[in-house]
């Protein structure tokens, strides 16, 4: 049995405003593709199908049109939720889905065999056992209390991630003996998860939003047992072992979540499975990692501005077709840099998503404060600053901070909405 491990897909993620619909078309396309080249049984996808939980509409038709393609490839499609789904609306198809052999798991609930999966061959055979765990909540896990410390709560939510995998791991270990019982196959079990997991890696601005303060949720690999074949794991964008096991891992998100990701490589995790007749030996996986194609060229640049000028040279001279995001940290103060990259990009196939002029900044704030940081201020402060530098007229002021304060509000709503959700 061949079996596809991806996670963090994202569907519908723009980058600084720009759509990639386009990626991830090519993306979803090129999947199939390797499905069929592969002889892929089983498709399994550790959550974070889309990057919010109310996806556009666009966002839903390339989803829905992978998975009907996708299960003519392939028998079997298991995908669980993640912390950026919602589970109702990723469930909401579950019964007409299973018609083409795709299951989703979203949420959980008092009975742990909704998140078992026993996968049968062509003769109706059993030849697999999925543990697809989705991202868990913390109401899912843990009850509130009056005045409960910080060390309470967090030890509560690991204790209440722990005792939920157990009790899905137990279920499917005597699922198996009951099988090896009756024919004599000892067929292996894989576990989903989408969870942060201590020591693991990420990258700046891959958003990866850590939804507890400190180490809060963040489990270490004894949480996953040496019973279970392989662990298929979905949250963070590195791929990556779990604590140096093979057998543990993060598939990593396909496309670039951003341009610190720009050089990195993504792939999706090939497993090659059989099942055994021998109760103490654990079937484990043939493990290959397929590269996936970079369908959009990203450049991160940061320097000066004479290595901004050449970076963007040679980007024009390659005639690529990039997105671009820049990061000025010389030491002059440039007022119209962002007129000089508009001309250095003229006539190419560079777009520029995204320019930070630090010395603007911090001169913006130094012109008030002498030796202040960036880091040390409020949005509202940095706000009050940027007026004060423009010379706003007084009388304007007010408006203009009320206004702020809305959209403020507006944004914070929002995250807190994803949270609540993700």
């Amino acid at each position: 049995m061949k079996i596809l491990h991806t996670s963090d897909l994202h569907i519908g993620r723009s980058l600084y405003g720009t759509r990639r619909y386009k990626e991830y078309k090519q993306f979803l396309d090129w999947l199939i593709q390797a499905i069929e080249q592969n002889n892929i049984d089983v498709l399994l996808i550790s959550g974070d199908i889309f990057d919010t939980s109310a996806p556009s509409a666009k966002a839903q038709e390339l989803y829905y049109e992978f998975l009907c393609n996708a299960s003519k490839k392939c028998k079997h499609i298991i995908i669980t939720a993640g912390n950026h789904d919602s589970p109702s609306f990723l469930e909401a198809p579950k019964g007409l889905l299973k018609v083409i052999n795709t299951f989703i798991v979203a949420n959980i609930n008092d009975d742990i065999e909704n998140e078992v999966i026993l996968i049968k061959n062509d003769t109706d055979n059993p030849e697999l056992i999925v543990c697809a765990i989705p991202y868990l909540r913390d109401r899912d896990i843990r009850s509130s209390e009056a005045g409960e410390t910080f060390t309470d709560k967090n030890k509560k939510v690991t204790e209440g991630i722990k005792k939920h995998y157990n009790a899905v791991f137990d279920y499917a270990e005597n699922l198996r003996k009951e099988i090896f019982e009756k024919d004599g196959n000892f067929i292996p079990i894989i576990s989903m998860g989408h969870l942060f997991t201590a020591g693991g890696k990420t990258t700046d601005g891959d958003g990866v939003r850590e939804l507890y303060i400190g180490t809060l949720a963040h489990v270490d690999n004894s949480l996953f047992r040496n019973t279970i074949s392989y662990t298929a794991l979905g949250h963070l964008h590195v791929p990556q072992k779990v604590g140096d096991n093979p057998f543990i891992r993060y598939s990593g998100s396909p496309l670039a979540i951003g341009f610190n990701e720009a050089n990195q490589k993504k792939t999706v995790i090939c497993l090659e499975l059989n099942k055994t007749t021998q109760e103490s030996q654990i079937p484990r996986p043939e493990i290959n990692k397929i590269e996936i194609p970079k369908f959009q060229k990203l450049k991160l640049i940061s320097g000066d501005l004479e290595k901004i000028k050449q970076e963007l040279s040679k980007l024009k001279q390659e005639n690529a077709n990039v997105w671009v995001e820049i990061q000025y940290t010389g030491k002059a103060v440039i007022g119209n840099l962002k007129e000089e990259i508009e001309i250095l990009t003229k006539d190419s196939n560079i777009e520029v998503l995204r320019i930070q002029n630090k010395q603007i900044i911090q001169r913006t704030l130094s012109s008030t404060v002498p030796e202040e940081s960036l880091d040390k201020l409020s949005e509202r402060d940095v706000f009050k600053r940027c007026l004060e530098s423009a010379e706003i007229p007084q009388e304007q002021i007010p408006e203009l901070e009320n206004l702020y304060n809305r959209v403020l509000t507006l944004i914070h709503e929002q995250d807190k909405s994803d949270d609540n959700e993700n």
